[in-house]
């Protein structure tokens, strides 16, 4: 798109302070800053002013990246290929393939994430936004499929507990830690970090209601549906029967473990589509809201921009560097991914809990790109756009990628539920009431986000020391076997004839 003249500048600018005075007189004013006719096109910040691909302007621009944290990730892409390569040099090293390829998954989601935006700024506000967040979770869609792909369906004959014990090759304990902790790391550490890193430069930011009401709003509902199946189990837990080694069954002949299991399993997977559904819809109400009111927002938001000018001025992809960033960036996180769950189970064995790695470990590395976008923002003064980079991610997990891989597994023939463990369930809902207790005000501060990143702490702490699976299961069907009441065969037997006798 080429570049607007003088006289387009001032008419621009006349109609952006035309509508920052009305937003300000009326609070409910939704008109968008862009005229019609700019709003459907190209952004001309996205542009380049060149074509093609150039190798030198290529690294330049991906070394310097979005800010100056980026930058210095990108210290770390030499562990990339190490990991890569030690994996096939020295496939018995274990933890070190696993630490590698966990730094090097850093600068590649990093690059990911970055190219994403690139991408977006080609892009009309809203839609680039929303394109934005999507390629931030890309990483973590790939990281569910691997896992998912990976996960080996357990045999109760030889496991002894059935489903979720946790046994090696059992996958799905991890997968659904992943999926609450993703959440938990987007609402208290990156929101955490966002509201103190802005509190730090401004005693207070105050930001939209439209952004803070939605998201937590979409959030709650989406919560909402990833627990009905672990509170249909624990209502239900206690009616349950277990077979006995010679085949009996006590009252309820029909409704035994294995129906409760097939019962979670179909719940599951019909509410991952419903959620699915749901996803959309907050999709289109994005991109279509009538009054473009996010649109107003977003561009309200940037005019607040510290750095603005300076990242104007930045270089940029064109088109075809875009692409083959985002080429490059996805085969080495798909690579390193696979490389980084193939160690999951020597990791557990040497004593990291099953609950930490899926809770914290794997949610800081697939989203540290969103979370360093996201606290660069914050820093300059761009709240609005952050809190976006917070809530948006997390209610695409819950609405699509937790869902997503639900359906998969069972596509698969893999029974990934959405049965979380009741520790989960816990710290999933309080944080959610903690996050919409903080944004009800309108506005934050240091202290708030100094708070919410100690919670995010002391979860970690707790999650560190929670049992795995194979010793401690609080909502899930392998621990229900231990609630049940053993009677011997012979005293089961003369307890039946009696009761036929009466």
């Amino acid at each position: 798109m080429e570049q607007l003249g003088p006289t387009a500048d001032r008419a621009l600018n006349s109609h952006e302070n035309s509508s920052q005075t009305n937003a300000n007189h009326d609070p409910d004013e939704s008109s968008p800053l862009l005229p019609s006719f700019l709003r459907g096109h190209v952004h001309h910040e996205g542009e380049s002013g060149r074509s093609g691909f150039h190798p030198r302007h290529f690294f330049s621009v991906s070394w310097t990246s979005s800010n100056i944290v980026s930058q210095y990730v990108n210290i770390l892409w030499p562990f990339a290929p190490i990991a890569i390569i030690l994996r096939y040099v020295a496939p018995e090293s274990h933890s070190w393939i696993f630490a590698l390829s966990y730094l090097g998954m850093i600068p590649s989601a990093n690059l990911l994430g970055f190219a994403g935006q690139e991408f977006a700024r080609k892009m009309p506000k809203v839609a680039g936004i929303l394109i934005e967040t999507t390629f931030g979770s890309i990483v973590e869609i790939i990281l569910f499929m691997v896992l998912i792909a990976q996960h080996k369906n357990q045999n109760p004959d030889d496991a002894g507990e059935g489903e979720g014990n946790g046994d090696e090759g059992n996958l799905i304990p991890i997968i659904q830690a992943a999926i609450l902790g993703s959440i938990l790391t987007n609402l208290l550490l990156c929101l955490g970090l966002c509201f103190w890193v802005g509190g730090i430069r401004r005693t207070t930011q105050k930001f939209h209601a439209i952004i803070s009401e939605t998201g937590s709003g979409i959030l709650l509902v989406a919560a909402f549906g990833l627990l009905i199946p672990s509170a249909f189990y624990s209502a239900l837990k206690g009616e349950t029967v277990a077979e006995t080694s010679e085949g009996l069954r006590i009252l309820h002949e029909k409704f035994t473990q294995e129906a409760l299991e097939k019962d979670i399993l179909k719940i599951s997977q019909i509410t991952s589509i419903v959620l699915i559904i749901a996803f959309f819809c907050y999709l289109l109400y994005k991109a279509r809201s009538r009054h473009s009111t996010f649109d107003e927002v977003i561009e309200m938001d940037e005019h607040r921009d510290a750095d603005r000018q300076a990242d104007a001025a930045r270089m940029r992809y064109t088109g075809v560097e875009t692409f083959v960033a985002l080429v490059i960036s996805l085969m080495f996180a798909t690579w390193l991914l696979i490389v980084l769950v193939e160690q999951i189970d020597d990791v557990v064995e040497s004593g990291v809990p099953d609950q930490f790695l899926g809770l914290i470990l794997l949610p800081l590395v697939e989203k540290s790109a969103e979370h360093l976008t996201a606290i660069d923002e914050a820093w300059d003064g761009v709240i609005n756009v952050a809190l976006y980079h917070c809530l948006g991610p997390s209610v695409q997990t819950a609405l699509f990628n937790g869902p997503l891989v639900v359906l998969v597994g069972w596509a698969l023939g893999k029974p990934m539920d959405l049965n979380f463990e009741i520790f989960m369930i816990a710290l999933l809902v309080l944080s959610i009431m903690v996050v919409g207790n903080f944004l009800r005000d309108g506005e934050s501060n240091w202290l708030e986000g100094a708070l919410l990143v100690i919670v995010y702490v002391i979860i970690a702490i707790a999650s560190w020391y929670y049992p795995n699976p194979d010793v401690a299961t609080s909502n899930g069907l392998a621990g229900l076997a231990g609630q049940n009441v053993t009677i011997d065969a012979e005293v089961l037997r003369g307890l039946l004839a009696k009761l036929n006798v009466q």
